[in-house]
This record gives structure tokens, C-alpha cells and sequence, in this order.
């Protein structure tokens, strides 16, 4: 099943995507959510991030393919950083440039994890089952930020500007990460090409290491980092995010009034 949620005439909908339609559910996404018997088009309304994460934590260096490229030792534990709110943005929706930075803003595509139930110093078991699905995850990054202080390395500032945390379109379940192989494309030009093996830490056990330290909550969201062809994006660029059986993530980068 893949879920989704849709903007229609100012209302919120969510459901399961069938076809080019949307079976609209009541309830609690993560709790049993039962269909009301609607049905709507998906051309009908404005895509939204597919569920409202309390926090969205993404990993750095977990591809080993670009741990082995840049000399990086393999961590020992999930490295990872929080990127804000206010950073969330949905499918189709613009990608607006930093009005306070003007160095090189860099796309990063990754395959995101989508908690299912609250999860506390979880067993790799008890990851796997909390594990609600999957999505596409699109890191954006002003990446000249993070080094510019020698002093403190600005992550969340940089991951964090108004809609630079894009993920969706759906949340794709009953979907065997293990198999799936992340692509970014750029002005329809493949860019990126890695599959989830490449991982250094797999979904459930990067669920269970990081919920040893932050308890997570339904519609949590995990970036599993990202791994080689990572590069600067200009202003009017149109970047895609696609896993087979998860879907494809596509946003103009430059252009005002992101929005989840």
C-alpha cells in the first residue's frame, strides 16, 4: 500500500493511493485508520508530506561506497543530525533558495524509514516491527555552511532552511528495503545510483540504535543517508528522488513558497 495525504479546497485528506485516485481514510494513520468509502483525484489536490514527522533525524556517513571514496573510517555507531520543521516539504512543491547564503546548495537523495509506533531503547526485532514504511527522502544541504566556522560545524543550519527536509510522495509499506535501489536524477539526467545494501547500517538496525537515545514517535522519519554523485544544484534545476516500489520524489530547486 502507499499513503498519502493531499491538500483539497484548504482541507486535509489522507488514504491509499490506487491508480490516479486517493481512497480517503478516517482516523489515525498509524493506529488502524479505516476508508470512508470517498475516493478523490490525485489531480485534484496538492501533495503534502505523507505523514507530519515530530522530528526528522538523518544519517552522515552511512554509505560505504563514499565512506571508501572520501577516506572515511566506518563509524561505529548511526552519525546523525535533526532537520527542523520548518524545513518539511512535499512533492511538487518548489524548493526555495536560502535568502541568507549564497555558496553551493547540494541535493542528496536517500531512502527515508517511517515509524510506526513509539519506539524506546527498541531491540532490532522490535525496530523491524515498528516500522510503519518507506519514502523518498530529498537532504537538501547548504553545504558550504557546515565547515565555514572552524570552530562549530554548522549542520542543523545548513540542512535546515525552508524546505530543504523534502520527502514523499507516499509512504510505500510491506516494501523489503534490503532490495531497493535509491536513484536522484537531475534535470533528468541520473546522478545517483546506489543500492539500500550499500548502507552501512540497515533500516531496523539504524531504528533501533538511534531509539536507544531519542524515543521515536509515529510519522518519525529516518533518512538513511546518502552515498556517491552528491553535487551543486542551481537556481530553475528539477531533481528527482526514485525508488522503484517506493515512488518518485520531484522538485523544482529555486523557486519561493515551500510548503508540507
Amino acid at each position: 500500500m502507499h499513503w498519502a495525504r493531499l491538500e483539497i479546497d484548504g482541507q486535509t485528506v489522507f488514504g491509499t493511493v490506487e491508480d490516479d485516485r486517493l481512497r480517503v481514510h478516517a482516523g489515525d494513520m498509524f493506529a488502524g485508520a479505516q476508508p470512508t468509502g470517498e475516493t478523490v483525484a490525485l489531480a485534484d489536490g496538492h501533495w503534502m508530506t505523507p505523514c507530519q514527522p515530530s522530528k526528522l533525524i538523518a544519517l552522515w556517513n552511512n554509505s560505504r561506497a563514499a565512506a571508501e571514496k572520501n577516506g572515511w573510517a566506518t563509524p561505529a555507531e548511526p552519525l546523525y543530525f535533526i532537520k527542523t520543521p520548518n524545513a518539511y516539504n512535499a512533492h511538487e512543491r518548489p524548493i526555495p533558495p536560502p535568502a541568507a547564503y549564497d555558496g553551493r546548495v547540494m541535493y542528496e537523495g536517500e531512502l527515508g524509514v517511517v515509524i510506526g509506533r513509539p519506539l524506546k531503547a527498541a531491540t532490532p526485532a522490535e525496530a523491524q516491527a515498528g516500522i510503519f514504511g518507506y519514502t523518498c527522502v530529498n537532504d537538501m544541504t547548504a553545504f558550504e555552511l557546515i565547515h565555514r566556522d572552524a570552530a562549530f560545524e554548522q549542520w542543523t543550519r545548513a540542512k535546515s532552511f525552508d524546505g530543504f527536509a523534502v520527502f514523499g510522495p507516499t509512504i510505500a509499506t510491506d516494501v523489503d528495503a534490503a532490495g531497493l535501489v535509491i536513484r536522484t536524477l537531475v534535470n533528468g539526467r541520473e546522478r545517483q545510483n546506489y543500492p539500500a545494501s550499500d548502507l552501512i547500517f540497515a533500516p531496523a538496525e539504524i531504528v533501533a540504535r538511534i531509539s536507544q537515545d531519542i524515543t521515536l514517535e509515529p510519522g518519525d522519519v529516518i533518512a538513511c543517508g546518502t552515498s556517491l554523485g552528491v553535487l551543486p544544484v542551481k537556481p530553475g534545476t528539477t531533481i528527482e528522488v526514485a525508488i522503484d516500489g517506493v515512488g518518485v520524489l520531484r522538485n523544482l530547486y529555486g523557486a519561493e513558497g515551500a510548503g508540507a
